[in-house]
């Protein structure tokens, strides 16, 4: 195992699942798989007293370093890390929202290409986790369920006859799976086809989540398609349902995208210009403006009618404008109005190094 990783350096490393040469990368950012886990002999975490989950998580992280199942990988204790370090890891969706804010002992294993972790003491007393750039829900799954396998030799698992995987929340009991795929749909979110997009995708026991996941909402016209339930599926069913729904996805978006610039293109090319216009020149910007800005000027990129900035640059700068991002690369303190000048500012000198 690694020594630790949450340096300063960690904001500014491109993520190995950001890289726009994955399948369907034009309208698929990532995907990813989650395993929910527990242990047989103990409570589920929100039941522990503190003593107790520090004795769990001692445990836990003394067999993951023996065990070794992620290669070149770090074990953080996330309790004891800074809340801009914390933010960060969510960010490049290392952690979840609920492992960052929760209490007690808890901790994440990490490989140092961000594509293969394990969540410690979140929800449930393991998470397991693999993210790969663009459509590929077969390898991904395929990379989550050797850890899995890894893991069940280490850890004795909680797992009913009747009902399969036990998990603290009653929708991921069965497989404990939980998919997602990223998805970028600036033109079906234009034309109003997002409710379209839900319905078609619930009538399949799918949902359409926000850019944070659940709960959360759009940002940037970032969708992700999600399953609701584990139970009563195996996991192959699961990811042929997900492949298959992301697929139609992407042929609608591309297909609407292809339509609006044959209609008008240039209304389109005029939309793309006002966000490039905006971006070079703001001197103050929020995140949820530059993710829409940035929507726009992805939209132009797939387009080809801005040929500026490639899809990498894009995912990459959809990254760093993050708060915790800015924060760490430009010094930024935690007042809004400061993190959005300094933003504007970031984003204003990315633009134009690209540009030389």
């Amino acid at each position: 195992m690694q020594p630790t990783m949450m340096d300063d350096d960690l904001a500014s490393r491109p993520c190995s699942w950001l890289s726009p040469q994955g399948p369907e990368s034009d309208v698929v950012l990532s995907t990813r798989v989650r395993l929910a886990r527990n242990l047989g002999d103990w409570r589920m975490p929100w039941r522990l007293s503190a003593e107790e989950k520090s004795d769990l998580y001692d445990l836990i992280a003394g067999k993951l370093e023996d065990a070794a199942p992620v290669p070149d990988a770090s074990m953080e204790r996330i309790d004891q890390l800074p809340g801009l370090k914390r933010d960060v890891l969510v960010e490049r969706h290392v952690i979840s929202r609920e492992l960052a804010q929760g209490d007690g002992a808890r901790g994440v294993l990490f490989s140092r290409s961000e594509d293969s972790s394990v969540m410690a003491l979140e929800e449930d007393h393991l998470r397991l986790q693999a993210i790969r750039r663009g459509l590929q829900l077969e390898s991904t799954w395929r990379a989550v369920d050797l850890l899995d396998d890894a893991l069940e030799d280490v850890f004795d698992y909680a797992v009913s006859e009747e009902f399969g995987y036990l998990t603290a929340c009653p929708t991921n009991v069965g497989t404990g799976l939980r998919v997602s795929v990223m998805t970028h749909l600036p033109t079906l979110v234009e034309t109003g086809q997002i409710p379209k997009v839900k319905t078609a995708a619930s009538r399949v026991g799918l949902v359409l989540r926000g850019f944070r996941g659940e709960g959360s909402k759009s940002q940037g016209d970032f969708f992700q398609i999600s399953n609701q339930v584990t139970f009563g599926k195996s996991e192959e069913d699961i990811i042929r349902l997900v492949q298959s729904m992301a697929g139609k996805i992407v042929e609608w978006e591309r297909g609407v995208r292809r339509l609006l610039v044959e209609q008008d293109r240039t209304a389109v090319e005029n939309r793309v210009w006002r966000a490039w216009g905006a971006l070079q020149h703001a001197r103050i910007m929020s995140s949820e403006e530059a993710m829409e800005k940035l929507s726009l000027i992805r939209l132009g990129v797939n387009t080809k009618l801005l040929v500026h900035l490639t899809l990498g640059d894009l995912n990459e700068l959809f990254l760093y404008i993050q708060p915790g991002h800015i924060r760490t690369l430009t010094g930024a303190g935690e007042e809004p109005r400061d993190r959005d000048e300094m933003r504007a500012r970031f984003i204003r000198q990315y633009l134009a190094d690209r540009a030389r």
